[in-house]
């Protein structure tokens, strides 16, 4: 996962569970305040009974028939009123047809109990009951206990309408700070980005350096890089150079011992030296893919090889068919290509009777080099041998040795595969694909 996604992953689920926190915070808010408002409606209720009611000397109530709150003589109006003594002093004229069971349960006089889900029979309502001692002219004690009920239905209804405006609000409103915080993270992480795409430039060859101009954070990282880069140059044309000149000073005296009076088997053990020699030069001169490669067509590099080779072979009159897509390109050292591709010519050059073919084509998301001949080819037993690695130069197919060899660590220093079939023209088919 990118860093860019895995940012807006976190602070997304950061979002979702603040907002989801805040919702349910603010939902119960809501539900208390109207909990807390229904409280002090009912509390008003009991209050404007307690006003109305008239306490007879004997200890009795009346209370009038008709009463300043209108819903208490509405039937089914959803508020309901009760007095309790000894026994079921009073009910309020909403209470008819319903016959709601408020609580009758003694409490202490003066103080108030608020149920806010409290069972009444046909329905489940919030109820505040409200006691007094009433005494008499004899001095005779006489509770009562005043209970006033409200249905939930209408605190839901409430509070239903609230949570759907607060949920869909809340959801309109994660979803614009999840948009803002991608185009936040998209202008932050931009620079990154850039230097992604510039590196990528590079590496490709492209480019031959970073070149961008980037914040304080990213400027020594860039410096770095083209530093690197540079270096890494530097070092692989310097290695070039020392191998290049290793290969002169040691074949040269190789080649003075050679000219003298030798005999036979130590003139053998001579050439095996030089083919030896030849053979770990050329292969260590092989770095593999390099990380900042330049793009080489490998159109040019064909042709030219091959005009090369048939004025060295021109008295085996070989002619050699080309069929190369010119948008291929190798990314690697030139001469890493022109080595690949010049000894696999080379061989056929060398077995062909009279055709060689050569084509480049893309496949995969790579490209495929394939060079056929019409020549003997080569046995199907040998092939493995061909192509084993780590098998020294002298120990290899006669005749297929060191141009393999280096074709063979060639392919795989590039991360590319070799396969040797039968060609169609009757010789040997060498198929060599690139990543």
């Amino acid at each position: 996962m990118s860093l860019a996604r895995r940012v807006v992953l976190a602070a997304t689920v950061l979002l979702v569970v603040l907002f989801a926190v805040l919702g349910w915070i603010l939902d119960a808010a809501m539900r208390d305040a109207v909990e807390t408002q229904i409280r002090q409606r009912l509390e008003a209720h009991i209050y404007t009974l307690l006003a109305t009611v008239e306490l007879l000397p004997d200890g009795g109530m009346e209370i009038p028939a008709d009463l300043p709150e209108p819903r208490l003589m509405q039937p089914d109006s959803g508020l309901y009123a009760t007095v309790t003594g000894e026994q079921l002093a009073w009910r309020s004229p909403s209470s008819l047809g319903e016959n709601p069971n408020l609580p009758a349960q003694p409490i202490e006089p003066g103080a108030f109990v608020f149920l806010p889900n409290a069972d009444i029979g046909p329905e489940r309502a919030l109820v505040l009951r409200y006691a007094i001692l009433w005494v008499d002219r004899l001095g005779g004690e006489h509770p009562y206990w005043f209970s006033v009920a409200e249905n939930r239905e209408l605190m839901e209804v409430q509070i239903g309408a609230f949570r759907r405006q607060l949920w869909g609000w809340a959801g309109a409103a994660l979803l614009v700070f999840i948009a803002l915080q991608i185009g936040v993270l998209r202008w932050g992480l931009a620079p990154l980005r850039r230097l992604r795409n510039e590196v990528s430039a590079v590496r490709e060859g492209h480019e031959d350096q970073i070149r961008g101009v980037y914040p304080s954070e990213l400027a020594q990282l860039k410096s770095g890089l083209n530093a690197f880069i540079a270096s890494e140059r530097k070092n692989l044309q310097r290695q070039r150079n020392q191998l290049g000149d290793l290969a002169h000073s040691l074949k040269t005296p190789l080649a003075v011992v050679r000219s003298g009076t030798l005999n036979a088997e130590l003139l053998e053990q001579i050439d095996s030296m030089d083919r030896i020699v030849a053979y770990q030069l050329r292969r260590a001169r092989t770095s593999g893919k390099p990380t900042w490669a330049q793009p080489v067509a490998v159109e040019p590099v064909a042709e030219k090889i091959a005009t090369t080779l048939e004025k060295l072979y021109a008295d085996k009159q070989v002619a050699c068919e080309f069929d190369v897509d010119a948008a291929v390109r190798f990314y690697g050292d030139e001469g890493d290509l022109s080595e690949l591709i010049g000894n696999l010519l080379e061989n056929a050059f060398k077995w062909a009777s009279s055709r060689i073919l050569l084509s480049v084509s893309m496949a995969n998301g790579g490209w495929v080099l394939l060079v056929e001949d019409d020549g003997p080819g080569i046995a199907p037993d040998r092939r493995d041998d061909v192509l084993q690695r780590g098998v020294r130069a002298d120990e290899r197919t006669a005749g297929h040795g060191i141009g393999l060899a280096i074709v063979t660590d060639l392919v795989e220093a590039y991360g590319g595969s070799i396969a040797i079939d039968r060609s169609a023209l009757g010789g040997a088919s060498i198929r060599v694909q690139f990543p």
